[in-house]
């Protein structure tokens, strides 16, 4: 059971983590001179876009998602309004955040928004995928030894890698060396993807080396 979960993960990742590089390349086919760097805005919003409709996709034919207790149509409403709400607020928090710790105020806030609205897109919709729009479960599953499922684990793991990588990606900027990637917020932008790939390669080995001592219940 344990390695049909871990192999079902692993393809889940996999998939997720090509939809960053189709971002990444097919661009270029239909965006005159598109780079990482030159056209960053463009290939940061193909990312998040890619992403999430993958992730949705993904974790809905896995039907990863906790079942609902209502089949209404008015309850699935209520659902999804949730859903939204919680990502544009987890966008708002995330903005907040990076100004706090320095990111300008006013110059250049459509950057500094785009960085919120990947870093939701790679932590919070993830969330909203494998727990619903459930503030008592991310509590839970943040919290210590609060995962119940190897979903929840990877969750901890792809959340931390995505934040640590935009963190690790800010130090370079105040360094003058002058490359188009120190430009704000690139090295950011660039370290959250970077982690959030990190996390998705890292959760699976994780979780196969260490399946001896994890004691939750499988889904």
């Amino acid at each position: 059971m344990w390695d049909v979960e871990i192999r079902g993960m692993a393809s889940a990742h996999a998939i997720i983590a090509s939809s960053i590089f189709m971002a990444t390349v097919m661009p270029a086919v239909f965006v005159e001179n598109f780079s990482v760097y030159g056209t960053h805005m463009v290939w940061l919003y193909c990312v998040a876009g890619s992403v999430a409709v993958v992730n949705i996709s993904v974790f809905w034919l896995l039907g990863i998602s906790p079942p609902t207790k209502k089949n209404t149509l008015s309850y699935k409403i209520n659902r999804l309004f949730k859903s939204c709400l919680y990502f544009v607020l987890s966008c708002l928090f995330f903005h907040t955040v990076v100004v706090l710790y320095g990111a300008p105020l006013l110059e250049s806030a459509l950057e500094t928004f785009s960085l919120a609205v990947l870093l939701s897109t790679l932590t919070t919709l993830r969330c909203l995928c494998i727990l619903g729009p459930n503030v008592q479960a991310w509590i839970r599953v943040f919290s210590r030894d609060g995962a119940m499922s190897v979903w929840d684990t990877s969750l901890q793991i792809t959340t931390g890698c995505s934040v640590i990588g935009a963190w690790l990606g800010a130090f370079p900027i105040p360094l003058d060396w002058d490359r188009p990637w120190q430009v704000w917020p690139i090295s950011c932008t660039l370290g959250a993807t970077t982690g959030f790939l990190t996390g998705l390669l890292a959760a699976p080995v994780w979780i196969h080396w260490h399946r001896k001592q994890l004691t939750y219940k499988l889904k």
